[in-house]
């Protein structure tokens, strides 16, 4: 009991540590800079010992429950050796925890209202929501497909270098066709979707399927998948604002 309390006391001192700087650099700057006291103080501090605390549990989270199911998911597909089953998981796992990212759901329903005040799509309600929901959609497809193929090239020893190249470059491409109003949000949508939800558990089916592969090496083939979770939201959101704005 003594010993578990020791190792929890130290996570959550290591959370402390981990948002201490982000404190420091905003008390130097309102202090030495804008010299001025910080407004609403004690909320302030509420708010902070509200963040330490939330990051603790979130982390506990990651480190008993999502890491542990995603890799286990894997190697159970993997024994099972239905290649067909372990893509479709790679696909549903990448658009699930997509479509439910907090950060995603967020910034998309923001782009929808500055889109509509902008006069891109029309300021009424179901205009905005049918462009917020096509946003998250398209996004959790992309993402989606990043997995499925991640997981076709974990399982074929695929080098990782070939789809960034060929990715990259149909971006680079797609960037001179989209319109103006979406390319920001594309560019922006490929680190929105790689957050606290997604990151976890598609690392985790990595690991868990180079794992459990023979001929597979965890550290070169595990990882990876998330930057084609990254890399593909930007395609696929332009390629979105190409059917709703029309080229440029």
């Amino acid at each position: 009991m003594v010993k578990t309390l020791r190792l929890l006391f130290f996570k959550f001192f290591q959370a402390f540590s981990d948002v201490l700087p982000i404190l420091l650099v905003i008390t130097f700057f309102q202090l030495a800079v804008i010299q001025k006291p910080f407004p609403h103080l004690k909320e302030t501090l509420f708010g902070f010992v509200l963040v330490v605390i939330g990051l603790f549990i979130f982390i506990q989270g990651l480190e008993n429950a999502l890491f542990p199911i995603g890799e286990r998911l894997a190697v159970e597909f993997a024994l099972k050796g239905n290649v067909y089953w372990i893509v479709l998981f790679g696909f549903t796992l990448g658009f699930a925890t997509t479509i439910a990212e907090p950060a995603l759901t967020v910034i998309s329903q923001k782009a929808g209202h500055i889109a509509a005040k902008a006069g891109a799509i029309e300021n009424a309600r179901d205009s905005i929501n049918s462009y917020v929901w096509g946003l998250r959609l398209t996004t959790a497809f992309s993402v989606g497909l990043a997995g499925a193929i991640g997981v076709i090239r974990i399982i074929k020893g695929w080098p990782l270098v070939i789809f960034i190249l060929v990715g990259y470059s149909l971006i680079m491409l797609a960037t001179l066709f989209a319109p103006k109003e979406i390319i920001g949000i594309a560019y922006d949508a490929g680190g929105i979707t790689t957050s606290t939800i997604t990151v976890p558990l598609i690392t985790a089916l990595g690991i868990g399927l180079a794992t459990s592969i023979r001929g597979r090496n965890p550290i070169i083939d595990g990882f990876g998948l998330i930057a084609l979770a990254s890399l593909t939201p930007i395609l696929f959101v332009m390629l979105y604002g190409i059917f709703i704005f029309g080229a440029s």
